[in-house]
């Protein structure tokens, strides 16, 4: 059987198969991965500027992973949740060793979503109340608790949602909702929405939650200062403020995590994608207080695959390569070089209209006139093709509101001459394009 025929078989099975929770599968179908590079079954190769679906920080399959994952073969791959392994104590040490004093209880669970559920558990049973906010573009998984506090187009058609969620503006300061400008603006979006929301809460607000840097939203990195100010609001209502760091944790942003950046620690911590760099692993990390508390209350909350050994080998491989070759250095250098690069296109290609993020998590947001801003959807489509054909996969942001933009984060393992191979298919797909 020829490999045209064998990709064009196994398109018609996951034609016939494979559920589509989303788009369409097609071409390419891949056969492997090694760093920054996939393959296809046509031995085509690829760079991925999106480390999968955002999540192989250390590229695909690094030697460190695939050890670690043969290590827990040999020993324990899965335990009855009232039983730890050493592997899940060292790993709770581990991450408690990178956090602060307040961030010290480690919980380990499988998936972005679920360290949300928890998230949004541990600050209702703490708290006493219901109420969450959240930003209207903000993303926190699709089960049922986040999507009731992600407020985007992919809520419809479910019926009612978890009550008590509220959605306050997007900090967008490249399309500011209220058309003003950062500083003078004195966080206006910030405090109009807590207005909104205290005009609307039956007074039970529990808890505040956001990403660092919106990535479905389009890599949507609010102003300096904006957490810290957030922060105050909710300590003055007695909430708690949960930090998704799904995709801005574990050095990708070019520090450790991305609250050290803003100046601020989070009542509670998600973390997920970057801690299993690429296999399913996520936690949610709170204080000694908050635990206590919930625990006193009778919170329960199993999961079959939380605090799996299997998990928790490959999550203390991920901390070890991460403190070991200086990733969180690596990424905010990588990152402001190839930053850097695309703001210098911009001179030869004005539907660039922006370009935005921290360290090797970076939005692309196309334009068909830089003085108008309207988003180039259908021009973003074409070129995202154009790069495919090309060699190059760029993913772009997830919202139909974002479509215009590319969330752009390779592997933190990337290599220099990666990153210029990238520009310069990205710049020879839009001169190929007369874009």
């Amino acid at each position: 059987m020829s490999e045209v025929s064998h990709k064009a078989t196994m398109l018609e099975h996951a034609k016939a198969h494979l559920f589509r929770s989303s788009k369409d599968y097609g071409e390419p179908v891949i056969a492997s991965g090694r760093g920054t590079t996939v393959v296809d079954t046509d031995g085509k190769e690829y760079l991925d500027f999106g480390s999968g679906q955002m999540a192989a920080s250390l590229g695909h399959n690094h030697p460190a992973i695939t050890d670690a994952l043969k290590r827990s073969c040999e020993r324990i791959l899965h335990l009855n949740t009232n039983f730890v392994s050493e592997e899940v104590i060292e790993l709770g040490r581990s991450l408690a060793d990178l956090l602060p004093e307040q961030l010290q209880k480690v919980l380990l669970l499988s998936t972005g979503g679920e360290s949300t559920e928890v998230a949004l558990k541990v600050a209702k049973m703490f708290t006493g109340r219901f109420e969450v906010v959240g930003l209207i573009q903000g993303y926190h998984g699709h089960t049922g608790g986040a999507l009731s506090v992600t407020f985007s187009d992919r809520r419809g058609g479910y019926g009612p949602w978890v009550p008590g969620g509220f959605a306050i503006p997007t900090p967008y300061c490249y399309r500011c909702p209220l058309n003003l400008t950062f500083p003078s603006c004195e966080y206006a979006c910030a405090k109009l929405g807590f207005d909104m929301v205290d005009a609307q809460t039956t007074g039970s607000l529990a808890a505040f939650i956001a990403e660092p840097i919106l990535s479905a939203a389009g890599i949507l990195e609010p102003p300096p200062g904006y957490f810290p100010v957030v922060k105050q609001m909710c300590e003055e209502r007695g909430m708690l403020f949960i930090l998704d760091e799904a995709q801005t944790g574990l050095g990708r942003v070019g520090a450790t995590f991305a609250f050290e950046q803003d100046g601020f620690v989070p009542d509670i911590l998600a973390l997920s994608k970057t801690l299993g760099a690429g296999l399913p692993l996520s936690a949610m990390i709170t204080s000694q207080e908050i635990e206590e508390t919930c625990h006193e209350r009778g919170m329960a909350f199993i999961s079959s695959h939380q605090n799996d050994p299997f998990a928790a080998a490959v999550g203390l491989a991920v901390l070890e390569v991460l403190v070991k070759e200086g990733l969180a250095d690596e990424a905010r250098a990588k990152g402001q070089y190839l930053k850097d690069a695309y703001i210098r296109m911009r001179e030869d290609h004005p539907i660039i209209g922006d370009v935005r993020g921290r360290g090797l998590l970076l939005g692309m947001e196309l334009v068909k006139d830089p003085e108008t801003k309207e988003p180039a959807g259908e021009e973003t489509r074409r070129l995202t093709r154009k790069c495919m054909e090309n060699g190059l996969i760029l993913q772009q942001a997830s919202y139909a509101s974002s479509a215009n933009v590319w969330r752009i984060a390779p592997p933190m393992t990337a290599t220099y001459e990666e990153l210029d191979r990238g520009v310069d298919i990205l710049d020879r797909s839009m001169t190929e394009l007369g874009l």
